[in-house]
């Protein structure tokens, strides 16, 4: 298939010191469309000529400008006859006003593509009202100033401020895209440890839409006007009045684990915004019910990723350890089990 001849990209990168605040990138990209583009819109076949960058970014280049065919500013939606020179000379500018911060990172995987962090128990992903600096976006700013020029800084998917483990993050613009499409396409495995309220008899799969809750805007809800959320979980151990969950989810909504496990009426042990009251077990120690009364985050935990890398084709899997909190919290549920028996 003769559909483009193309140049490498270039890359200029101009610094005037290390902040990511001075950073500003400029791609240039040529080509010619092959008559297999003939009759596509504008922005529908340089999407195939230039699989590096979204279709959205794509379309904002051409209605600046920054992306012409024959010499010319056209739009997005006008057709392509075929044999056209296809000219890409645009910047990217930093985003947001975040500020690189010196916060440690732990790294499970890296390479020149992307980055898989162990995200702590109370970090904020993202710079927001109340949270302008401290957050991963500032520490990632830190570990690599290009990741200004990112989308979101690079962060393909988010988890909340409470909720620890493994999160994925691009490094340039062509591994965004890539893995933005792996994650529509459900092709990147997300597996979460989850202690809810509750002894379900056995595993199975919610698929509920979810969306804004109607009252409370700060909340989700499964909602006939929501979006499309499909979430498989097992059970992994037992105890008294609660249990350990596998979770896997094959959509990626707000909350989601936390919505779809309320609606079965299995809140997350801790939840502040989900969670029912919490039922303590029959016979519980002084020390376990201390344990349960203070622990005052959702009991989850991104543990598991594992997806084919977009460029190299090998298997990619990163694994977080159990935080300390959780941890402590399945040792004592797991011994006031056993003592119940004894």
């Amino acid at each position: 298939m003769n559909i483009l001849r193309t140049t490498a990209a270039d890359a200029d990168v101009s610094k005037t010191d290390e902040s990511a605040a001075e950073l500003l990138t400029t791609i240039r990209h040529s080509a010619i469309a092959g008559v297999e583009l003939s009759g596509l819109r504008t922005d529908q076949a340089v999407a195939r000529l230039f699989p590096d960058y979204s279709r959205a970014r794509l379309s904002e280049w051409i209605k600046t400008g920054e992306l012409r065919v024959d010499g010319r500013q056209v739009r997005p939606r006008d057709n392509l006859r075929g044999g056209e020179s296809i000219e890409l000379a645009a910047t990217i500018a930093k985003v947001g006003d975040a500020q690189a911060e010196a916060i440690a990172l732990d790294i499970l995987y890296q390479d020149a593509d992307l980055l898989i962090i162990n995200k702590p128990v109370g970090l904020v992903v993202h710079p927001g009202a109340g949270n302008p600096t401290g957050t991963l976006v500032n520490a990632l700013l830190h570990l690599d100033p290009s990741l200004a020029t990112l989308p979101r800084a690079g962060i393909v998917h988010r988890l909340d401020k409470d909720t620890s483990g493994c999160l994925l993050v691009a490094r340039t613009l062509r591994a965004h895209t890539a893995l933005v499409a792996l994650l529509s396409e459900r092709l990147i495995h997300r597996q979460y440890e989850a202690v809810v309220q509750g002894e379900p008899v056995a595993g199975g799969r919610v698929d509920a839409p979810i969306g804004r809750h109607p009252v409370d805007r700060l909340r989700m809800a499964v909602t006939g006007e929501g979006r499309p959320a499909a979430t498989q979980y097992r059970v992994r151990e037992r105890f008294r009045g609660f249990t350990s969950l596998q979770v896997n989810l094959e959509s990626g909504r707000t909350h989601q684990i936390r919505v779809h496990m309320a609606h079965l009426r299995l809140n997350l042990l801790g939840d502040q915004l989900y969670g029912a009251s919490l039922r303590l077990p029959r016979g519980a120690s002084a020390d376990v019910i201390e344990l349960l009364r203070g622990f005052r985050r959702q009991a989850l935990h991104a543990e598991k990723l594992q997806f084919t890398h977009p460029f190299g084709g090998e298997l990619v899997e990163a694994n977080a350890p159990r935080p300390a909190d959780l941890q402590t919290l399945l040792t004592a549920l797991r011994a006031a089990a056993v003592a119940a028996v004894q």
